[in-house]
This record gives C-alpha cells, sequence and structure tokens, in this order.
C-alpha cells in the first residue's frame, strides 16, 4: 500500500514510518521539521541524540535496501500539501502531524494560537487535499484520549448510545479537553466527522494514550534510527520524567496528589495500531474512532513502578510530590473501553514487561545528556 506519514520526523510517526516500509508498505514522510524548531527554541533536546532527517533516511535505506521518499513542507502551505498528495497518490495517510503538547499550548497567548491554526488549519487542508486529489484515500489520524477528559462515566470509543426524554441516538462521546492542545483536537474530530459525512471521506481517530518505549525492531538496527525521549517539562511524559529521575539520583517528582490516571501503550503497539487501521480500512462516509491504549495506571502508581524497577537495577529512588501546575481532577473515576484494536490483533506489550530495557537503561546509557534545568516544570495553566 502507498502510505504519507504526515509528521513523519517526530516520536510517534518516525518509527512508524519506519515500521511500515519493513512490512512492504511504499511509505513517503511529509514533515516540516518543526518539532526540532520548538527544541531549539526551548532549550531542550531529547535525551537520545536525533540525526538530521535525510543521514537518518539514508541510513533506512543502506541497513534496509527500502527507500522512503521526503516531502519537506507544511500542512498550512496548501498548495505544496495538495502537490504531494496529487504527486504522491496514497491510498492511506497517517496524520502525526501537529503540536502534541499541552504544557506548550498553555505557555502564553502565541502558543495557544499557534497550537490551534497550525492543528485544526493542517487537519483542514489535508481533509480538503484528500477530498479534491483521492477521494477513496483513508485518513488515519492521531486523536488523543485526553480529548475525553475524566467524566465520572466509562468512556466509549468515539461514541455513546444515549436515551433521553424518550428518545434513543448514538452520537459522539461527550469531550472535556484539559488543554488548548487537547481543544484542537476535539476540533479536528469535528471536522473529520463532518467531512466523512459530508464528502464520503473515510476515517479512523485513534485516541491514543501516553506512548512510551525507545525501541522498536527498526529503530534499534542502528544509533542513526534512534527515536526520541523527551522528559523536558514542557515535551516530555511523567513516566520519560521519572526513568531519567531515577537514573540521576533525582527524587521523582509527582504532581499533586498522584492519582490522576491516564492510558498507556508501547511505542511497539502505537506502530502495530496503525498497520491494522490501515490494512483494515473504514467505509466510506464513516469516522470510526479507535481508543489507542493498553493499560492505565495514575501518576503515583507510575512512581512507584520506577522505584521498584530502578531498586532491582541498583538505584536508590526516592519520590515527592510538587504542587500540580496544572489544573486537574487529582482523584477521580477514569475506565475507558479499548476493545476495537484488540478485536483487530493486536497483541499488546505491557508496561512491566519493558520498563527496564526500553526506558530505564536507556536513561542510564545517556544520563550525561540530561539537563537538570529542564526537568522541573515551568508552565502553569492559570
Amino acid at each position: 500500500m502507498k502510505v504519507l506519514v504526515i509528521g513523519g520526523d517526530g516520536y510517534c510517526g518516525w518509527a512508524t514510518a519506519l515500521y511500515l516500509s519493513n512490512r512492504g508498505h511504499e511509505v513517503g514522510v511529509f514533515d516540516n521539521m518543526s518539532r526540532r524548531h520548538w527544541d531549539l527554541k526551548l532549550g531542550v533536546d531529547t535525551l537520545t541524540p536525533i540525526a538530521a532527517m535525510p543521514a537518518r533516511l539514508a541510513k533506512w535505506q543502506a541497513v534496509s535496501g527500502k527507500q522512503i521518499e521526503l516531502f519537506v513542507g507544511d500542512t498550512n502551505d496548501y498548495p505544496y500539501l495538495e502537490q504531494t498528495v496529487r504527486t504522491f497518490q496514497p491510498e492511506a495517510i497517517v496524520h502525526f502531524g501537529e503540536q502534541r503538547s499541552a504544557p506548550y499550548s498553555m505557555i502564553d497567548r502565541n502558543h495557544a494560537v499557534f497550537t490551534q491554526v497550525n492543528n485544526v488549519v493542517g487537519n483542514l487542508n489535508i481533509l480538503y487535499a484528500i477530498k479534491e486529489n483521492c477521494p477513496d484515500c483513508h485518513l488515519v489520524k492521531l486523536g488523543t484520549m485526553g480529548e475525553y477528559g475524566t467524566p465520572n462515566i466509562d468512556i466509549e470509543e468515539g461514541y455513546i448510545t444515549i436515551e433521553h426524554n424518550g428518545r434513543k441516538d448514538t452520537l459522539p462521546y461527550p469531550k472535556q479537553p484539559g488543554s488548548f492542545y487537547h481543544i484542537s483536537k476535539c476540533q479536528d474530530t469535528l471536522n473529520i466527522h463532518f467531512a466523512c459525512r459530508i464528502w464520503g471521506l473515510r476515517a479512523t481517530d485513534l485516541n491514543q494514550g501516553v506512548v512510551y518505549g525507545v525501541l522498536t525492531e527498526e529503530t534499534g538496527t542502528d544509533e542513526l534510527l534512534i527515536n526520541r525521549l523527551d522528559y523536558d517539562g514542557v515535551f516530555g511524559t511523567a513516566l520519560n520524567r521519572f526513568c531519567i529521575q531515577a537514573a540521576i539520583g533525582h527524587p521523582l517528582t509527582v504532581y499533586g496528589s498522584g492519582g490522576q490516571t491516564r492510558s498507556f501503550l508501547d511505542i511497539r503497539d502505537t506502530v502495530r495500531c496503525v498497520e491494522l487501521a490501515i490494512a483494515n480500512p473504514a467505509e466510506p462516509g464513516k469516522l470510526r474512532v479507535f481508543n489507542q491504549f493498553t493499560e492505565m495506571f495514575s501518576v503515583g502508581q507510575l512512581a512507584s513502578l520506577v522505584q521498584k524497577a530502578g531498586a532491582a537495577m541498583g538505584l536508590k529512588v526516592e519520590i515527592t510530590n510538587l504542587p500540580n501546575p496544572r489544573v486537574e481532577a487529582e482523584e477521580h473515576y477514569f475506565n475507558a473501553k479499548n476493545t476495537n484494536l484488540l478485536d483487530l490483533g493486536l497483541q499488546p506489550h505491557y508496561l512491566s514487561d519493558s520498563l527496564l530495557d526500553s526506558l530505564l537503561n536507556f536513561a542510564i546509557q545517556y544520563k550525561e545528556r540530561v539537563d537538570v534545568g529542564q526537568i522541573l516544570p515551568k508552565v502553569t495553566w492559570k
């Protein structure tokens, strides 16, 4: 299949592009390299050293014998985006190409506006590019479990059946986004849903949990192919931060009470989920939603897991609680459904099986690259 991976230089996009290429798909990568630019502006860097994109792709071709075509452009540059789609004629577009950090979107007005314009307009441009140039193309869009928030009822997969005043309907599940970033993802979902209903497009929205891990079969082939490991207060995840803190002897910094519960999955499951989605496309006129995660943990549980794993490696790991820079419920109900991808054949990896090799060992290997000044939060919601 011909697959265009938008945002293929990023964490999920890079692993996905290599995985699909290795499985025999003809892969193109569309990216404006802005993820690297944002790091430079913030003065942060991934723990693992990331090579320039041409060097990455050349190394992949050398080790695999497979070529990935690179299109350097911006989804907000519609003429170039449309030209790429018209020329490449993808059968599936995998869309990772958005600003993906909640803290980044909450820095100030400029960052909030940039996030929403970049994400919403870019996604809308992709919808028009598909409509005008390859209307049977299947859009696989990265959403986020953060769109749902933390409702006091079970979270269904995208839709919920409601009975009200004697009538019944199945409607999009209510959204309670927790940042300007998450709001942009909700707007994306509305636009995709509309485009499918009105234009007959086909799309799958992957509401993904927090992804962890560095290694896939492909990214572990050579250090030039290594993936990102972000730990800073803007782009880093709590789990990544905890592993880096354990490696350098810094107390694990739990925000608030630590009862915030979220969904998680291994990067190896991310790429497999994308493959399952494109191999089993949505029907024309339909937006289907998959909740893409394998496990649920609270922040406090993550800290305890890292503390236990660190102790097994001879590390002395302490846990401390910080005032929460976010505005969020710290103790809440959280029960989300995730059966659709399992029904398609996903065989999950679990955090307990991969914490040491995918995270702590990398944290220890590259700990000399840690910038301690970037670990603690610098962005607040108020």
